[in-house]
């Protein structure tokens, strides 16, 4: 394998097999992120990914799951795309899934037609980091999206058939516009009811000070009371059906998971212990759990 390291993948997608299409991400410019800083995108060629589908086939001969990366390989035209899963499809005998990170600028630039061909071949899955549902918090972060934006494109995944799984990035407003940040960003998903849904919390890879100087004038982090306060006033908006919620990344402070419909009232009384009994005025680790 033929790996432009570092990797990333969800945590879900711990067992899948990897496959590089895309080297970095096609955007690489929001404040918040460090995880392609070291790469210039590019498209791999299609002779390379084929002999890598062809080895990772190889090994990965009871692989149920393909995900693609790197950043948002869903920015590939359905043209380029569609070569992949052929070849993804006559190499895993026993394929469940291909998913891929993506973002909903990437969803709109394909018809329609496309997506549900995508989707036919095996794309069943898309990862969008939505971030944060408030325009001014987006804006903040040079995320390049809005929150009617996000909606819609989500929306067009779903009318494809396409499932998505939505991450949202606790502490990403600050101290300013943690109320704003929670409330909108349900809001955005009760328009769209993803299949998935996963809080991450803002880490400081380079330091709080390195952040600061890439965002507005006057960011103030959250204490980690503050973090669980503002989980909670996001959570307690959600109004959904089903949708599988994880807060299990390494990023987060607190282990929650269940199905919001079900399960909301037990996560809001761990959040209700958690900020009960975590003293004000304290700072987050930068990983580790509550």
């Amino acid at each position: 394998m033929r790996y432009d390291e570092p990797v990333f993948r969800p945590p879900s997608e711990a067992y899948s097999a990897i496959l590089q299409v895309t080297i970095g991400c096609s955007w690489n410019r929001c404040a918040f992120c460090e995880m392609y800083t070291s790469k210039k995108f590019r498209v791999r060629p299609f002779e390379e990914v084929k002999s890598d589908i062809q080895t990772l086939a190889a090994y990965h001969t009871s692989a149920r799951k393909v995900f693609l990366a790197d950043g948002n390989a869903f920015v590939l035209s359905a043209e380029k795309l569609i070569p992949v899963l052929d070849e993804i499809n006559s190499r895993f005998g026993k394929l469940q899934r291909i998913s891929s990170y993506a973002m909903p600028r990437d969803i709109m630039a394909k018809t329609e037609e496309e997506l549900m061909q995508l989707k036919e071949k095996g794309l069943k899955l898309l990862y969008i980091g939505i971030e944060s549902g408030d325009d001014e918090v987006l804006a903040m972060v040079n995320k390049g999206e809005t929150a009617e934006s996000t909606i819609k494109g989500i929306q067009k995944a779903h009318a494809a058939g396409i499932d998505t799984s939505l991450m949202v990035l606790t502490g990403l407003g600050g101290r300013k516009y943690s109320r704003q940040h929670a409330e909108n960003s349900a809001k955005v998903i009760n328009a769209v009811q993803p299949k998935f849904l996963s809080t991450l919390t803002l880490s400081y890879p380079y330091g709080a000070e390195h952040f600061a100087k890439r965002v507005p004038e006057g960011f103030e982090q959250l204490t980690l009371k503050e973090l669980f306060e503002e989980q909670k006033r996001f959570i307690a908006n959600i109004n959904t059906e089903n949708v599988i919620f994880r807060s299990n990344h390494v990023s987060n402070n607190i282990n929650l998971d269940g199905i919001l419909s079900r399960d909301r009232e037990q996560i809001l009384a761990t959040l209700d212990y958690a900020i009960a009994t975590t003293p004000a005025g304290v700072y987050p680790r930068e990983h580790g759990m509550f």
